[in-house]
């Protein structure tokens, strides 16, 4: 695993960015699939398309929105 994942990881948690943009962030910059239908909800999906592009140009929409 490189430094970037955990970097990215431990600065959103601190900016306080909504845990499920984070769960989606991680997914897509893991390349893993997404989640079943039921348990995906637009935060996720704007982390997951944020990790696969390898930014976090979104999080700022999702600060503070737990």
């Amino acid at each position: 695993m490189d430094t970037t994942y955990y970097q990215t990881v431990r600065d959103l948690e601190q900016k306080g960015v909504n845990p499920e943009y984070i769960q989606g962030w991680m997914g897509g910059y893991l390349h893993n699939p997404k989640r079943e239908e039921q348990r995906v909800n637009d935060a996720y999906e704007a982390g997951y398309a944020d990790g696969q592009a390898g930014g976090t140009d979104g999080s700022s929409s999702w600060m503070g929105n737990a």
